[in-house]
């Protein structure tokens, strides 16, 4: 299946499809603020990217729901973890043969050495519509901004350029 964007056709492997629309099933109805992030987030919206997994962000108490909504699927349980430059609740699936992580709450640490306040994904949230499914992703340009302030310089730089050649007026 191809999503396509501004006549730029972005591959999306059947697996991720499917294991996308198993989710949204899951979620139908839920209340919570969720999002798609990550590489198929950023391919669901044109971007050419390759993409690995698909990553859900949402709050604390929806990383919760979502492992509970999904709970057959659970690899690795919801739990908080910190790393050098960012902490969430982090948990890990396995959907139709597609590794899915949540993260929940996420922050990054400041250049002050503090925690930034934890991400409300429903400020930067958009919507794809694609494959008959309406999809809650994270805007590109929140995403280009969240890559440069953990210094992943690279996806950053590919999303501005992305965003500059894309939008117009």
């Amino acid at each position: 299946m191809n999503a396509t964007l501004k006549g730029h056709p972005v591959v999306i492997d059947k697996r991720f499809w499917d294991g996308l629309r198993e989710i949204l099933l899951h979620l139908e109805g839920c209340d919570l603020d969720w999002v798609v992030t990550g590489s198929l987030g950023m391919a669901l919206q044109g971007v050419e990217t390759e993409v690995h997994d698909i990553d859900l962000q949402t709050d604390k108490d929806g990383a919760f729901l979502i492992e509970s909504q999904l709970s057959s699927y659970v690899v690795s349980p919801v739990r908080f973890q910190v790393s050098e430059r960012i902490c969430s609740y982090l948990g890990e699936l396995e959907v139709n043969d597609v590794t899915v992580e949540i993260m929940g709450d996420v922050q990054k640490l400041m250049q002050d050495g503090g925690w930034e306040t934890p991400v409300k994904v429903e400020k930067y949230r958009c919507w794809v519509e694609k494959a008959g499914m309406k999809i809650p992703v994270l805007s590109l340009e929140y995403e280009a901004r969240a890559y440069q302030s953990l210094g992943r310089n690279d996806k950053a730089k590919l999303l501005r350029k992305w965003l500059n050649k894309n939008k117009s007026g």
